[in-house]
């Protein structure tokens, strides 16, 4: 079985979904600044998504399904994945952010399934507080590592494409570790390097 792992704000979207559910809420400020701690890897991950997602806390969940419902995604994000699933891969998306973007996603894009957060909310109104699959540094490794148990597929076999810090646990579980558009820690971390924005370019570097 051949394995394709994605981070998905960033990577399959075209920028970060905390930062569009901040612009909307007012908070935009102070979530860019930790994102952009977070992701050059100066901060926790778990720390700095609790500190984001705070910032929405009385937001309305019906603004933030509105704006999930219309992300933006990078050039060739459909076309690689669908490109993958001829190849016989199983494609899946790991994320740092939340099911409501990521499902939205998948609706679009076709990728076979996702692990992500969640914002909690109680009366339609966000609470400020969030949980799930993906909130600390190493969950994408751990995850990939259960996946690949699951799948049968091995080392050799998988690809992962990431663009930020968290995405370092996942690269370690797979041969070809792309960094597309990415921060220099994780270039660090990769041996494959995608910098113009078209995930098409990583066709080349497939099988």
């Amino acid at each position: 079985m051949k394995l394709a792992v994605f981070d998905f704000d960033s990577t399959l979207m075209d920028g970060e979904t905390i930062d569009l559910l901040a612009k909307a809420h007012g908070s935009a400020d102070a979530v860019s600044a930790i994102t952009k701690e977070a992701m050059g890897g100066k901060m926790d991950f778990h720390q700095s998504l609790k500190l984001r997602v705070a910032t929405l806390k009385g937001m309305p969940l019906a603004k933030v399904q509105e704006i999930c419902n219309n992300l933006t995604y990078n050039n060739g994000a459909k076309e690689l994945i669908s490109e993958l699933k001829a190849r016989n891969y199983r494609v899946v998306v790991f994320s740092g952010g939340f099911d409501e973007g990521v499902s939205a996603g998948q609706k679009v894009l076709g990728y076979h399934i996702h692990f992500s957060n969640k914002l909690h909310h109680k009366d339609g109104i966000l609470t400020g507080e969030v949980g799930g699959e993906m909130m600390f540094g190493y969950s994408k490794g751990r995850m990939m590592e259960k996946i690949q148990t699951l799948l049968n597929a091995s080392y050799e076999n998988t690809i992962a494409i990431g663009d930020g810090a968290n995405d370092i646990s996942m690269f370690k579980c797979a041969k070809k570790k792309v960094a597309f558009c990415a921060k220099p820690i994780l270039k660090e971390a990769a041996n494959i390097i995608v910098d113009e924005k078209d995930l098409m370019q990583i066709v080349q570097h497939l099988d």
